[in-house]
């Protein structure tokens, strides 16, 4: 296998891994609006159990764009660090 198609394979599985962050993220808001709107029915709390999902869904938002950046980097300095080689300076 060609170091391009390797590469090219790195970036696909690295930007995959994005999207699927990105995904997770949005719908921890959607499933925490869900289950405040069902809590708001059931238990006849409008509007509180619907505004305590969207914090809770938006905190769990957050936390996870936080961990995908941080994977996202870890795989950055690593594909730098392999380019730069053994004691080079990639240039």
């Amino acid at each position: 296998m060609t170091d391009r198609r390797r590469e090219e394979m790195s970036d696909g599985r690295r930007y995959g891994g994005a999207y699927q962050g990105a995904f997770e993220a949005v719908f921890a808001i959607v499933i925490g609006a869900g289950l405040g709107f069902a809590a708001d029915r059931r238990f006849a709390t409008d509007p509180w159990g619907l505004l305590i999902g969207l914090g809770l869904g938006f905190a769990a938002f957050v936390l996870r764009l936080l961990r995908l950046a941080r994977v996202v980097e870890q795989a950055e300095r690593e594909r730098r660090e392999d380019s730069d080689g053994p004691g080079g300076t990639g240039s």
